[in-house]
């Protein structure tokens, strides 16, 4: 949505285990507003990340993921 947005440096990755990019700490450390869709993957970004989101902000859209890939 923002990719296209001058002075706006977006990327995409995922948290399940096959996501083709999956998020590591250089994507949060990197990452100033972080957008997750729903509130089970702030809850796993959370766990997975706590000490990288220190200081992070994380939106969640509440969009249900209820769709396949692409």
């Amino acid at each position: 949505m923002f990719a296209y947005w001058p002075g706006v440096e977006t990327a995409s990755a995922g948290l399940a285990p096959d996501a083709e990019e999956g998020v590591d700490a250089d994507h949060i450390d990197w990452a100033d507003v972080i957008f997750v869709m729903e509130r089970a993957h702030r809850a796993k970004l959370a766990r997975r990340f706590r000490d990288w989101l220190r200081g992070k902000r994380v939106i969640c859209l509440d969009i249900p993921e209820d769709y396949g890939f692409m």
